[in-house]
């Protein structure tokens, strides 16, 4: 047998057999994994017809002399044959002439087809098949949920333990500082215009006796007869928020503590507050908001 071709036979054998202990060596190997499957035909294909290519011309090489009709113009001596296109050439360009008429009219369209759009798609779909499958998680599985959402979404501003971070953000273990409430009063709140669309109008309150008593009311968990509670009634927040700060559905966020409804809420539309602002986290879907609002609902119980 020739060399060349003893050779040949011997580093396709050695690829082969690379190939085979890449693939077969690692988890899951050729167990019926598709995409395992594909990648080793694939290496099979590249390596034998790579072998016999160079086979071919090395050979070629060897025994072939030049002959042909040469082209009347010469470089220093040099001239070159009049061959036609190779055969594998010639349908290598038809089918690359068929595919970039298909990619541009039908797979990718110039006119109908985006990444962004493509991206968008994608995302809906990962949503639709979250929500399916974890529409009925409640309880703890909940929290669980969204304190791993919280940390990796929540923490680089409110921090591991959601303290604020010495006031970088708003601390959640409580549901409202002294800050956050004059600031709210003095220049109003339109943060939650999904949930609550009518916002809060500023200066509801202009005594700063009043204020500081609504302040201490709403700080202390709205005990009986504390003096703020007639400041708190006066500045018509009782007409939003409720006597005791328990808050009223589309009207005006719970005051008294953290829950589901007033997290989501903000994380939908954001928040511009004493502190600075937060921006939205549309890229959430709702389920994901509900557990980030009952993780945070259960840091201050």
């Amino acid at each position: 047998m020739n060399k060349l071709y003893l050779w040949g036979i011997i580093f396709t054998a050695f690829m082969l057999l690379l190939t085979y202990l890449s693939v077969g060596g690692s988890e899951g190997g050729l167990n019926g994994d598709i995409v395992n499957m594909l990648a080793v035909t694939g290496a099979i294909a590249l390596v034998v017809i790579t072998v016999f290519v160079v086979i071919k011309y090395v050979r070629q090489m060897q025994v072939d002399s030049a002959s042909g009709e040469l082209a009347q113009d010469n470089w220093d001596g040099i001239g070159e044959y009049l061959n036609e296109v190779p055969t594998g050439w010639a349908v290598m360009f038809f089918l690359l002439i068929v595919w970039g008429m298909w990619y541009f009219t039908i797979g990718y369209p110039l006119n109908a087809y985006s990444q962004i759009g493509e991206y968008n798609e994608d995302v809906a779909v990962h949503n639709a098949k979250f929500e399916t499958q974890y529409k009925d998680i409640k309880g703890e599985k909940l929290v669980e949920m969204g304190e791993s959402v919280f940390l990796a979404e929540c923490k680089v501003c409110h921090g591991i333990n959601a303290d604020g971070i010495d006031g970088k953000a708003a601390n959640l273990n409580k549901r409202i500082e002294a800050v956050a409430i004059k600031h709210a009063i003095a220049n109003g709140a339109n943060n939650m215009k999904t949930d609550f669309p009518g916002g809060m109008p500023p200066m509801m309150l202009s005594d700063p006796a009043q204020i500081d008593a609504v302040v201490g009311y709403i700080t202390s968990g709205f005990p009986e007869g504390h003096k703020g509670a007639e400041a708190f009634a006066m500045g018509g927040c009782t007409g939003c928020h409720g006597e005791k700060g328990e808050g009223m559905p589309f009207v005006g966020p719970k005051l008294n503590g953290f829950d589901v409804a007033t997290v989501a809420s903000i994380l939908k539309d954001g928040k511009k507050g004493a502190i600075g602002t937060m921006p939205k986290f549309e890229k959430l879907n709702d389920k994901q908001k509900e557990a980030v609002g009952a993780y945070i609902t259960s840091l201050s119980k």
